[in-house]
């Protein structure tokens, strides 16, 4: 089913946090119903997550029966984390999906390369609107590394060819005023920061569950083709009543117009 133009699309990435016991209140068993519900009530056409594990996404995946998750593609193994992307069915039809692995050697499962602290990688979705949504979560530690796996996906992007409007989404672990953007902006011009179009006053996006933390950068990004017209955008930062927050990010919501 194709979305008509004038219903806006309405899109979310959020970095889940993995499941870790030590975050004690925080933990995901605590916030799973929360994180779900702040999801659905946004009733998101995509939702791009970073940072789970196959079991943590498919407890989460059980929570979002309104959703899908474009995996049919893809071989798990259970040590890794994987950026995924779900979509509505009623409003999307999946063509194709597929990952890329953010290494020298692109399609080989869990492979990792320019001192990368983890193996990285992206996913993508191709749907019937001619829309390429694709999902993203950088290295944390070093800015070199980035500017790679950045550089990485968009050649194995690019190679696809298909011609799209692309919805890119993640977690880059950098400001937008850092050296990823300047190279996403070199390669890929026409893509668009809606946080920016809309004027949005600069904030972070990573919490730590701790309201006290500065942390100066929003590491979150939706950058959106610029024949997507972007209608808003905005960080959630909903706390359940027991004061859980549904993951250290703030999610990062945002609807767009689509093209005629």
């Amino acid at each position: 089913m194709r979305l008509p133009s004038s219903n806006p699309l309405s899109v979310i990435s959020s970095n889940i946090r993995y499941d870790e016991p030590q975050d004690k209140q925080h933990c995901w068993e605590n916030r799973r119903d929360f994180l779900a519900s702040c999801l659905l009530d946004y009733h998101p056409d995509l939702l791009a997550t970073q940072e789970g594990k196959h079991p943590q996404l498919q407890d989460i995946a059980s929570r979002l029966s309104s959703l899908r998750c474009a995996d049919t593609h893809r071989r798990w193994q259970a040590s890794l984390m994987y950026p995924c992307i779900f979509y509505n069915p009623d409003t999307l039809t999946l063509r194709e999906s597929g990952d890329i692995w953010l290494s020298e050697s692109p399609a080989s499962i869990g492979s990792s390369s320019f001192g990368s602290q983890y193996p990285r990688l992206c996913t993508w979705a191709f749907f019937d609107n001619d829309l390429l949504a694709v999902n993203v979560h950088l290295d944390d530690l070093k800015p070199d590394t980035r500017l790679h796996q950045i550089r990485v996906l968009m050649e194995q992007v690019d190679a696809l060819g298909m011609k799209s409007s692309i919805l890119l989404m993640g977690d880059f672990n950098e400001s937008p005023e850092g050296r990823v953007r300047a190279l996403i902006n070199e390669i890929w011009p026409t893509l668009q920061d809606p946080w920016q179009e809309l004027g949005q006053e600069e904030e972070p996006s990573h919490h730590g569950f701790l309201e006290a933390i500065d942390y100066a950068s929003r590491v979150d990004w939706i950058l959106s083709d610029a024949a997507l017209q972007a209608q808003e955008i905005l960080l959630d930062k909903s706390r359940s009543e027991q004061g859980l927050y549904p993951s250290d990010h703030y999610l990062l919501k945002a609807r767009f117009l689509l093209p005629d």
